[in-house]
């Protein structure tokens, strides 16, 4: 036994060594790992990921479709209605788009639209005269469309009139008419319609800040948000309906005298409840928040009690649950808090210096993209504010920029994140994905028997399309039938390979395995069609699952174990 205690001990006194000689690139595979940037605070990550590995996994279904997954995933939160002057919100947008973001993240307060009642929207708080309170979202409209940048609106704050204690409540207490506020939704998609296409109904309902300053309901939300949800459709059927984003809170709140409301509810505690209450059917995308607190974005411990970046997982678990694995999370603010030690300010959101934060922001971008097919956009908190008010309080270091437009680091890692070749990694996208560039003549086609009711089809021989991959294995979703022809897929530049996609019968949702056994890493891939009309009906990106945590964690506890069974049976 002690010849047995003395092999244990001089292994490890070899990993010791080993660990020593190694510990940069050791810290950073820890770093990787739990998103910790001290050793202490990696060794304790590491046992926690060790307790993860004996709750039940995570029902995630990463291989199935989902429809708006497969969008530019670079989002930006922006207050241009804050901005006085006209110039000073061209100005933002010009930077922002400069950077490489497409989509802005826009509050079109309902107080500041529809001002003084109910079909007014005239602005006159400034007197002596009156102007249309439209004229400042015109133009934001105007700027997004000219900049090839894509609005998600957000649909909040309702003005005083809607009820009837006014702001006794403060200014996001919902509307004591719900049918007012589906009113106002119609009226901005009504002006907006044909180029505004993403709404997003309401802010952090989960929480008392955001839903009056009284317990909030999910069953009170549902019935706003399907309102909303209904008078949107009948605007225009094609627009795309985004939930009030949930605030990650592990609170439970007290209920109300219903028993279905709390001050703050758990987010996934309130989404199991907006389910119960029918909310499945009123909404295309499921939001969420995803700001990583205090760790950094690779951590890759599940705890429902403890909030970090990888807490949309756990979200989709419950989605799964609910039978809405097609449809994509989009997050709706991703940042770390870069609040100054010396200026005495409680980190409440955790506390990163700047260079921190601008290294953090793309590896949240990367991982997301890389790990979680299911989500979509993702919208940095945020670029700016009219003025620097908020400077004592924690809110402020979320910023890209000072008021003054001064950039700070973030700005830049971002921007030269943003500019790189994208990417399409492992799960499942459809035809329009975002990576995928398209030569020749291709149609859009909305048929029910495709996958999410429609595919592309080219038109004419030598039509393609062309991407970059991350895996190691490539599936072409397609159409086999009697008008279907032959296409060539080539991997990194190869000869090609040809497809024969000709049948007696129609086939829709056809998989077609027309890449395997590639060495891991990026490859680039071309589709041509070369006769009949081939569709593309969506595409699979594979690899081997990454047994490297487990494997880690499980090494660990070997050793520890047999280290503690040896001690104990020394005399």
């Amino acid at each position: 036994m002690r010849r047995a205690a003395l092999v244990v001990g001089l292994v490890l006194v070899g990993l010791g060594l080993g660990v020593y000689w190694q510990r940069a690139a050791l810290h950073q595979a820890l770093f990787d790992l739990t998103g910790e940037e001290g050793w202490l605070e990696q060794i304790h990550a590491v046992g926690q990921l060790s307790g993860d590995l004996i709750r039940p996994r995570l029902d995630l279904q990463p291989e199935t479709p989902i429809a708006y997954n497969g969008v530019n995933p670079f989002g930006i939160n922006t207050f241009l209605q804050q901005e006085v002057e006209p110039a000073k919100r061209e100005r933002q947008v010009v930077l922002i788009a400069a950077a490489g973001f497409h989509w802005l993240r826009q509050e079109f307060p309902w107080y500041d639209i529809e001002v003084s009642a109910k079909g007014n929207f005239q602005d006159c708080r400034n007197p002596p005269k009156c102007i249309s309170a439209w004229d400042k979202y015109d133009q934001i409209v105007e700027l997004a469309q000219s900049h090839n940048l894509e609005l998600l609106v957000r649909l909040s704050s309702p003005p005083d009139w809607t009820r009837a204690d006014g702001s006794a409540r403060g200014a996001f207490a919902p509307p004591d008419n719900i049918a007012d506020y589906a009113d106002y939704a119609g009226a901005v998609a009504r002006r907006y319609q044909g180029r505004v296409k993403y709404y997003q109904i309401w802010n952090e309902p989960n929480i008392n800040p955001e839903w009056g300053n009284q317990p909030s309901d999910p069953v009170a939300y549902t019935r706003l948000l399907c309102a909303a949800y209904t008078r949107l459709k009948q605007v225009d059927p094609n627009i795309v309906v985004v939930t009030g984003p949930l605030a990650a809170t592990v609170e439970l709140g007290s209920p109300d005298s219903s028993g279905t409301g709390g001050n703050n509810i758990n987010d996934t505690i309130f989404l199991q409840r907006m389910y119960a209450a029918g909310a499945g059917r009123c909404f295309d995308v499921l939001s969420m928040q995803g700001y990583g607190l205090f760790s950094g974005p690779t951590d890759h411990r599940l705890r429902p009690l403890v909030i970090n970046y990888g807490r949309n997982q756990i979200v989709r678990d419950v989605m799964v649950a609910n039978g809405d694995a097609h449809k994509a999370i989009w997050i709706s603010e991703m940042n770390w808090n870069a609040v100054p030690p010396a200026s005495g300010i409680a980190p409440l959101f955790g506390q990163v210096t700047v260079e921190q934060q601008a290294r953090y922001a793309p590896l949240a971008y990367q991982r997301a993209q890389a790990d979680w097919p299911w989500v979509g956009v993702n919208a940095f908190w945020y670029f700016k504010k009219a003025d620097d008010s908020e400077r004592n309080q924690p809110v402020y270091y979320f910023r890209m920029a000072d008021p003054d437009f001064n950039l700070l680091p973030v700005y830049t890692t971002l921007s030269a994140y943003m500019h790189q070749t994208p990417v399409m990694y492992p799960g499942w996208f459809q035809e329009d994905d975002w990576t995928v560039s398209w030569t020749g003549n291709w149609q859009m086609v909305n048929d029910p028997s495709a996958v999410l009711g429609a595919e592309k089809m080219a038109q004419a021989p030598g039509a393609s399309a062309h991407f970059v991959f991350d895996g190691t294995e490539l599936v072409l979703v397609t159409r086999r039938g009697p008008q279907a022809g032959k296409v060539v897929v080539s991997i990194d530049h190869n000869q090609g390979q040809t497809f024969d996609l000709t049948a007696e019968a129609d086939q829709a949702a056809v998989q077609i395995s027309v890449a395997r056994g590639l060495s891991s890493g990026q490859h680039l891939a071309f589709i041509t069609s070369r006769a009949g009309n081939n569709v593309i009906d969506g595409f699979i990106v594979r690899r081997p699952p990454n047994l490297t945590t487990p494997l880690f964690l499980a090494a660990i506890a070997a050793i520890g174990l047999a280290y503690v069974i040896i001690r104990r049976r020394l005399p």
